[in-house]
């Protein structure tokens, strides 16, 4: 869940109605199962003393190389690092347009427009709620006709779980020599084919914020990458941009290292994390077969699989339904209640064209619980209660 969403993930997150019955998160029964395994880990940070770089880094790295299938891997301060960083070394920076779609997290733009570049909001797929290229193909034709900008990148996020359409993206890419960075930060463990998240584009960057798939116990985030000369590059950015003595600035950097101790958290939980993932598939099926004539599902995508790291239907009434199923204890929450141009900030980079898609979708947009603490009796009394609100 998003920093403007939670103020302290273990009691109220702001805009989510939490009860003692059924969290939105619940990461103290996480902690409950992992405690042995977090405390030693964590106490074995505090004996060595590294607490910058130290040993828990690189296994976390290779680790994570092993899970998704990443040639190289780049653990870093935050999920928005993980997108700077790349963007920083791709050279990104004024009169560079970079394509993102409109209906997601603030990050994805901030990152563009703290690496130097324009974004381009491209509206998303109605049934995938991910980037629809269509949209990109037009709005990247329009860009060049316009000749203000020069196209340069494209970020596609992986919404609530789902991988974007990589293919027809990759694809589009590669014709128009454009840099494709993947937004993984809600889709760690998903996968497209026969290729996890972390692979399916030359460079993926994801986050982990306590509520993510795989979350640590603060901000942390991870660049993976096919490249190796890349990840090499990224690891000096991370560390101010220094050479291998850490003696001179030979690029532009910044402090984007991760902490020992939050590696230390992560190893712990990535040793349950194909579990949980099942966890989250398992509730996942039941709302699909409980909700799927009563409200719009998230799609089934052919040959794609979601982490589930959200589980976000389409209603009428979605504040009045969200109301009362507050009054029947069932916290939810709103991914996302406007579409990126419609922030104050990053409306200057938009025209007034509205996306109708992203539009409609920050009216019916509504998250329900789901995580891998969740019992399969609980995702019934949603699907129960929902039913009763209607």
């Amino acid at each position: 869940m998003e920093a403007d969403r939670v103020r302290n993930v273990n009691s109220e997150p702001s805009g989510v109605t939490l009860v003692p019955q059924l969290a939105f998160v619940d990461l103290k029964s996480q902690y409950r199962r992992l405690k042995a395994d977090i405390d030693r880990r964590i106490h074995a940070v505090l004996d060595h003393g590294a607490y910058v770089n130290g040993p828990e880094v690189k296994e976390l790295e290779e680790r994570l190389g092993e899970f998704t299938g990443a040639k190289s891997v780049v653990a870093v301060s935050s999920g928005t690092d993980a997108l700077i960083i790349p963007l920083l070394h791709e050279g990104i920076g004024p009169g560079d347009a970079v394509f993102i779609p409109a209906f997601t997290y603030n990050a994805t733009a901030n990152a563009v427009l703290l690496a130097g570049g324009t974004p381009v909001f491209i509206d998303v797929d109605p049934r995938t709620f991910t980037m629809d290229v269509e949209h990109l193909r037009e709005m990247y034709d329009r860009v060049v006709k316009g000749g203000e900008l020069v196209p340069r990148g494209i970020i596609p996020v992986d919404l609530f779980g789902l991988p974007a359409d990589y293919p027809a993206i990759n694809s589009f890419a590669e014709k128009n020599d454009l840099f494709v960075l993947s937004d993984a930060a809600q889709s760690l463990g998903g996968s497209q084919g026969n290729h996890r998240v972390g692979t399916l584009a030359k460079v993926s960057g994801t986050s982990f914020f306590p509520s993510k798939t795989l979350g640590g116990y603060g901000d942390g985030g991870a660049i993976f990458t096919t490249d190796e000369d890349r990840a090499k590059a990224y690891e000096s950015i991370r560390w101010h941009g220094t050479d291998d003595a850490r003696k001179e600035s030979i690029r532009i950097g910044m402090n984007g290292r991760i902490d020992s101790i939050q590696a230390a958290v992560l190893l712990a939980k990535l040793a349950v994390f194909d579990e949980e993932l099942d966890v989250r598939q398992r509730i996942a099926t039941i709302y699909n077969e409980r909700l799927k004539d009563l409200v719009t599902i998230p799609v089934d995508v052919a040959d794609a699989n979601s982490a589930w790291a959200l589980y976000s239907i389409l209603v009428d009434d979605r504040d009045g339904v969200r109301e009362r199923l507050s009054a029947e204890n069932v916290p939810t929450a709103i991914y996302y209640d406007r579409p990126l141009y419609a922030h104050k900030a990053f409306a200057p980079y938009h025209s007034s064209e509205p996306l109708p898609v992203c539009e409609d979708l920050s009216k019916h947009i509504l998250t329900i619980p789901l995580h891998p603490y969740m019992s399969e009796a609980q995702a019934h009394e949603v699907c129960d209660k929902l039913q009763t609100v209607l």
